[in-house]
């Protein structure tokens, strides 16, 4: 079994399912409880936070737990813009955004909020000087992804940031659920108010995430309830999953830098042996510049991107046709035809991502079974015209 589709989710490593077990086992406590149960379960959720704020270089108190990164994208967004309407009610993202952050603005639209989304280059990234034209003196936010889930494409987001510090009334979101783990990730590097993670992106727990919220901002919380997580985000914190998280991120990230490196070799040698089977196009920039390490996105057009997802199936390789998310849709990708793809191309695109545990002896086999299986079909279609 080839495991190729790390987008969508992780195998949870040992380390973190050993801790998960272990608070499971023994720390049952609601951290809301006064009694000495739920005060320990409440120091291993304050000690958590001061594990993730080490490793993204903030404060422990800028920190809220979620369940993933679909609800940290929703309150960033949704909590931003109904917390500031009284500033102004433009707001500002792009046309390849996760659904979770695209849909969120189209809600807002409909709360008579109005929206920007910039447009892409055929590469798949926006540009500054677009973002920069976009600004009025009625934008409130701007909500940017650092790595497009589908795509790979890396973007302009410390730049964006950069730009956005001379907009103090502008509050800057930047969805890193694809990027922490592959690449720097940091409120200062960034230069974001607002950053959004996921656990089982990094080989932590489903149902776990946290939003960085920077010291001063104020959201309008999306749950009413007990008032849990400074009254952002009510619920009974899930203990074990969130100490779980806390160790995937501190792992993931001081993993990054000797991770990047070899991804990006691995990345370099599948991308070169795609490019030389025939139909096949790459997605992105033509050398491989400004792509996250982990992904290889590529189309092949006239054909159904499911069809060849399931044909690897049968050989034990999983790949994916687009984000996990919308995957069961056989519409024609919108991130894809953001990018100026035909309807033909847009439905055709297919993603291959990986993890460091990952060999390039076995990308070279995933790469053999591709172009055999291309091969199957190219003769199918062309004996099909003859």
């Amino acid at each position: 079994m080839l495991y190729l589709d790390y987008c969508a989710t992780t195998p949870m490593s040992k380390e973190v399912t050993e801790s998960i077990v272990k608070v499971m086992e023994r720390h049952y406590g609601n951290p809301s409880s006064i009694h000495r149960i739920g005060m320990e379960a409440e120091r291993l959720l304050n000690r958590a936070k001061e594990v993730i704020a080490e490793a993204i270089e903030c404060r422990p108190e800028e920190i809220c737990f979620t369940s993933g990164g679909t609800e940290s994208n929703n309150l960033a967004v949704k909590g931003t813009a109904r917390a500031y309407r009284s500033r102004g009610n433009h707001l500002i993202t792009s046309a390849i955004e996760h659904s979770s952050v695209y849909e969120s603005f189209r809600r807002l639209e409909r709360e008579g909020f109005r929206v920007t989304y910039l447009p892409v280059d055929s590469s798949g990234a926006i540009r500054i000087e677009q973002l920069k034209e976009a600004i009025t003196e009625e934008t409130i936010l701007v909500s940017l992804m650092h790595v497009n889930n589908e795509t790979g494409r890396i973007q302009p987001v410390e730049q964006a940031g950069k730009l956005l510090a001379g907009y103090p009334k502008i509050v800057y979101h930047v969805d890193a659920v694809q990027s922490v783990g592959k690449l720097p990730v940091s409120p200062a590097r960034l230069g974001a108010d607002l950053i959004s993670i996921s656990a089982h992106k990094i080989e932590g727990p489903k149902g776990a995430g946290l939003l960085y919220i920077r010291d001063g901002l104020i959201l309008e919380p999306q749950l009413d309830g007990g008032g849990q997580e400074r009254g952002l985000r009510s619920g009974t914190e899930n203990v074990p999953l969130l100490v779980g998280m806390a160790k995937a991120v501190r792992l993931a990230v001081d993993k990054q830098a000797n991770n990047s490196r070899r991804l990006y070799r691995m990345r370099e040698g599948l991308a070169e042996r795609i490019r030389k089977i025939p139909g096949l196009f790459l997605t992105g920039s033509e050398n491989g510049d400004g792509m996250a390490p982990h992904i290889v996105h590529f189309t092949y057009p006239g054909m159904k991107a499911e069809v060849v997802v399931h044909a690897l199936e049968e050989e034990e390789v999983y790949i994916s046709t687009r984000s996990a998310c919308s995957s069961g849709e056989t519409k024609p990708s919108r991130v894809l035809l953001a990018m100026g793809m035909d309807q033909e191309r847009a439905a055709s695109g297919l993603r291959v991502s990986f993890s460091a545990n990952e060999t390039s002896e076995e990308l070279e086999r995933f790469a053999d079974l591709l172009e055999r299986t291309i091969q199957r079909f190219n003769g199918t279609n062309a004996r099909m015209k003859g």
